[in-house]
């Protein structure tokens, strides 16, 4: 009996060690300062992180916890965003400005504090002021917890891909110009692999992504769409790639020659050296949706290339080239959005929730705003309108004394109201270009506007593109939670049929999704995360003129569930 005690009591003792070992606190200093670097035959003054373009890594396991002092050395006010991480009971570390906490501002700092929670894959950080999120972001790898392994073989290395977007300008300037003028901001003049635009621009020949490959070996791929404004379709030479993850969520294997990868967005891909000793190409290059509609969209027309070189290869050799996609080739990217699924059985897996609390139906598009004061509105017809988005003919406007969440927590009236609409206040042909003729259409009120739900209620949203200004794939991100993709269709969502088409088997989960042009996607999340959480388009130049809208989440019924108290060192407004 005693030595049974005794073997109890050891096993014990070692599951105790083993769950203390498989986490950690990991502590990091990130210093926001100006960086001098020479891009496009231009030496520019940027916003940076630790003195490096792109930012550095952030490595962790799932389980650990993350303490990341924050000191703003730039000229600008500045938060930072833990893009897909769910904050679970840290809301105050999620970093929209305004929405969970206040800017630092320059000379001061923060100290973020959170925990990742059953997600394992590719996230990354990034500024949430302004347009700073162009050269202030960087990765975040999430491996399993020690002992624990990936839902499939083990790669030979692991290489993060982050594609961005780059201005000949300052890019708080390019964003306060768009805003003065009423207009969409100046196109980016290059897009980049890892910081570099690669040879196809001027004064660019060595700056080049370049990675090394022994023939044979499989590497884990960890891309993310880090540019501003742009979809991109990436490709490698004579290669096919494995979707093994998106947004830190397992996916069944999907083999793919293309990606395409929507701003806010991540996907992880197995890639073998399997093709005859030499270099490859690997390209990215915008997927412009909106550039065929009936009032075209703006886009930048070049590609950024990086090169994959095989051990052995000659320097000489001239690398292949991929065929790269057309601009608008929404049928590849709609079939690589749609036909991805979630891994059933694996790691941190999650069943769709069956019973829906709270059903909404939400338009998501551009439109009008009467001329504000101090702006110039002369390039957009109609003379005296200001370019606009809107969720629900409700265009969102950030507080501008406190943010939600302090509102929230301390109760403080005038800041927001509970209001937002949960079917279109107006009913019309959505996705028919005709609209554009119905100018009380184009127009939405601009207020504070948010939903409250209760908390673990479930929430379902019909997220609807409209036609209005010009259709266009809209990426809409939403804080604190990843959610079911149940399903993407073209033209206007049909209840009677297009429920039908729902996957509650294994849909994909993400924290961003690709809503298809002149079409619409139906997302399904649990609201078990009390606190103030943003949702808004992953283009920053629709996002900072409306098109978004929040959400509260009530404290559940035990101290557990319940918001803490603000960090004693939160930015004052």
């Amino acid at each position: 009996m005693g030595r049974l005690v005794f073997l109890f009591a050891s096993s014990l003792l070692l599951m105790v060690a083993a769950t203390t070992v498989s986490a950690a606190i990991l502590e990091h200093s990130f210093y926001v300062k100006n960086l001098t670097v020479t891009r496009l035959c231009n030496r520019q003054v940027i916003t940076a992180v630790n003195d490096s373009f792109p930012g550095p890594s952030l490595r962790v396991r799932e389980g650990d916890k993350l303490i990341i002092h924050v000191f703003n050395m730039s000229p600008y006010k500045i938060t930072i965003h833990w893009h897909g991480v769910s904050q679970l009971m840290s809301a105050w570390s999620d970093g929209p400005e305004m929405i969970t906490q206040c800017a630092i501002r320059p000379g001061n700092n923060y100290t973020y504090n959170y925990r990742i929670t059953k997600q394992e894959g590719t996230l990354f950080w990034h500024a949430h002021s302004s347009f700073l999120r162009a050269t202030v972001h960087g990765a975040i790898i999430i491996h399993p917890r020690a002992r624990h392994s990936y839902p499939f073989p083990k790669p030979y290395r692991e290489v993060p891909i982050l594609l961005g977007e780059w201005w000949n300008a300052n890019v708080v300037d390019v964003e306060n110009q768009a805003l003065a003028l009423g207009i969409g901001p100046n196109i980016s003049n290059a897009y980049t692999i890892n910081g570099w635009p690669g040879d196809l621009y001027p004064c660019s020949q060595n700056q080049m992504y370049k990675h090394r490959v022994e023939q044979g070996k499989t590497y884990l791929l960890r891309i993310i769409n880090a540019a501003v404004n742009s979809h991109l379709f990436y490709k490698i030479a004579n290669h096919n790639m494995t979707v093994v993850a998106v947004d830190a969520r397992y996916t069944n294997p999907y083999v793919t020659d293309i990606v395409v990868i929507s701003p806010g967005q991540t996907v992880d891909v197995l890639l073998t050296a399997d093709q005859p000793v030499g270099s490859y190409y690997m390209t990215a290059n915008n997927y412009a949706s909106g550039s065929g509609t009936a009032v075209g969209v703006p886009f930048n027309p070049t590609t950024t290339r990086g090169v994959i070189i095989y051990q052995g290869a000659r320097s000489s050799t001239t690398p292949l080239m991929p065929v790269v996609p057309a601009f608008n080739d929404t049928p590849t990217a709609h079939k690589f959005f749609t036909e991805l699924t979630s891994l059933v059985g694996g790691p941190h897996w999650v069943p769709v929730p069956l019973n829906v609390d709270h059903k909404m139906f939400v338009t998501i598009g551009m439109g009008l705003d009467v001329c504000p004061p101090n702006v110039s509105c002369q390039d957009r017809p109609p003379v005296g309108a200001a370019l606009s988005g809107n969720m629900n003919n409700v265009s969102f406007v950030l507080p501008t004394m406190l943010s939600l969440l302090q509102a929230f927590f301390f109760n403080v009236g005038g800041v927001y109201t509970t209001d937002f609409p949960a079917n279109p206040p107006v009913q019309f042909n959505f996705t028919n270009p005709s609209i554009n003729a119905d100018l009380p259409l184009l127009f939405a009120p601009k207020r504070t506007s948010i939903t409250k739900v209760k908390f673990n209620s479930t929430v379902e949203m019909v997220l609807q593109n409209t036609a209005l200004i010009g259709a266009e794939n809209h990426p809409m991100h939403l804080h604190g939670f990843d959610f079911h993709v149940l399903a993407q269709g073209f033209g206007n969502f049909n209840p009677a049929t297009d429920t039908l088409k729902y996957n509650l088997f294994n849909p994909q989960m993400r924290n961003t999704v690709s809503v298809p042009v002149a079409g619409w996607a139906v997302i399904r999340f649990v609201a078990n995360n009390p606190g103030t959480w943003f949702m808004h388009c992953h283009f920053d130049g629709h996002n900072s003129v409306g098109l978004s809208t929040a959400f509260i989440v009530e404290n559940g019924p035990t101290p557990e569930t319940t918001l803490p108290s603000p960090p004693p060192d939160l930015p004052e407004c």
